[in-house]
């Protein structure tokens, strides 16, 4: 089946037996067991992180939760995956696999900068027990050593959209697994495991849920290291939370509708950004020199929807640009209905080293489902206002 008809259908199945139409929410946090010896074969099954068998007790919420699963199981299957795992957050997720990492022996981990704010904090704070070596893509290969457990990059990469080529470091990786943050792409625009990537990452409080209510991280991978991410999901209680689930999973039903309606809007007011003068470049994959390697067509179905936007003037024309959009809203966060402005420099990417934070006058948005000339409208009155201040 075509990618659309799969996040429709995906993780749906039995509904129809069952005699309902959408997956019901099972708030429970316990389950009852069939007899001791048997409750404690499920338990200890379970947080060793094999997935349920027929017949077993699911014990108890921290351990498997119905829903939830449902939710893994429509992922893995966008993103041709074998399986996938569910946590509370994209951070959740990501400590995990630096935790699973840890425990296999291998705490080093080889990434490429520029990262979503929050993993490059954790990364460089060691707080899990890991190293880190920042490499540059033709440095991955060099960076290796006998105890590196990860290479993690991000493509298009937060706040900058720089792009990375996910073959290239898989190759360059060598036995080294490779972690790719997804988030920006979803699998409608980009499948890194088609690629050659070990795991794929999303902050699915982003465009997988698509309307800014429900936070929560996932990765798709293979049967071995999903077993290594539930025993960790398992021993924190990092599980995502089944109203989450439920919401997250409702919103993978309109993920290619809402990604390419974005999409179609952020290339058109790429272009017409493009044309002023307040601006000293606007990053975006759909345009040629965002794009040096032709890598959306081959690696990517698309630009996506997100825009990373230089001002001329520095820090103070970005800052009077963000807090003169009226209609766009300066938050953080990404992969909403609405179109949102923040300044990643002092916000998202703030605890980031000096040396890797992003320009003092970049500003990213991410692009929603409003009309576009309104977006335009907004954004131009809030450029004029730079112009008006000079």
């Amino acid at each position: 089946m075509h990618p659309e008809t799969r996040m429709v259908h995906g993780g749906m199945d039995g509904l129809a037996d069952a005699g309902v139409h959408v997956p019901a929410i099972d708030l429970s946090t316990t389950n009852p067991v069939n007899d001791v010896r048997t409750g404690g074969d499920s338990y200890e099954s379970l947080a060793g992180g094999h997935p349920l068998k027929d017949g077993d007790s699911p014990v108890y919420q921290r351990l498997w939760q119905p829903g939830v699963a449902r939710f893994e199981s429509a992922l893995a299957e966008l993103e041709n995956a074998e399986s996938a795992v569910a946590f509370a957050t994209g951070m959740a997720a990501m400590t995990a696999a630096l935790l699973a990492a840890v425990e296999a022996g291998t705490p080093h981990i080889v990434a490429v900068r520029p990262l979503y704010g929050g993993s490059d904090h954790l990364l460089e704070s060691g707080l899990l027990g890991t190293s880190v070596t920042w490499a540059k893509e033709e440095e991955i290969a060099s960076a290796i050593r006998r105890d590196t457990g990860l290479v993690i990059i991000e493509t298009p990469a937060n706040p900058s959209l720089d792009l990375v080529d996910i073959e290239s470091i898989v190759k360059a990786a060598g036995d080294v697994p490779v972690l790719v943050d997804n988030t920006f792409c979803t699998p409608v625009l980009q499948r890194p495991l088609d690629h050659g990537a070990a795991l794929v990452l999303h902050s699915a409080t982003k465009y997988l849920g698509g309307h800014g209510d429900a936070m929560g991280g996932i990765i798709a991978t293979n049967s071995e290291w999903t077993m290594r991410l539930r025993r960790v999901r398992a021993i924190t209680g990092a599980l995502l939370h089944p109203m989450g689930a439920y919401l997250l999973h409702r919103g993978l039903r309109t993920l290619a509708v809402r990604m390419r309606a974005a999409q179609d809007t952020a290339g058109e007011l790429a272009r017409r950004l493009q044309t002023r003068p307040e601006l000293a470049r606007v990053h975006y994959p759909g345009l040629a020199d965002s794009d040096p390697r032709g890598l959306v067509g081959s690696q990517m179905h698309g630009g996506g929807a997100m825009i990373a936007i230089e001002l001329a003037e520095g820090f103070e024309a970005a800052r009077t640009f963000v807090e003169h959009c009226d209609l766009i809203v300066h938050a953080v966060s990404l992969g909403g209905a609405d179109t949102l402005i923040q300044h990643p420099a002092s916000l998202t990417h703030r605890p980031v080293a000096a040396t890797a934070k992003p320009g003092d006058g970049l500003v990213r948005l991410s692009v929603g489902l409003e009309h576009v000339d309104d977006l335009a409208r907004d954004l131009f009155t809030a450029l004029d206002a730079i112009r008006d201040a000079a």
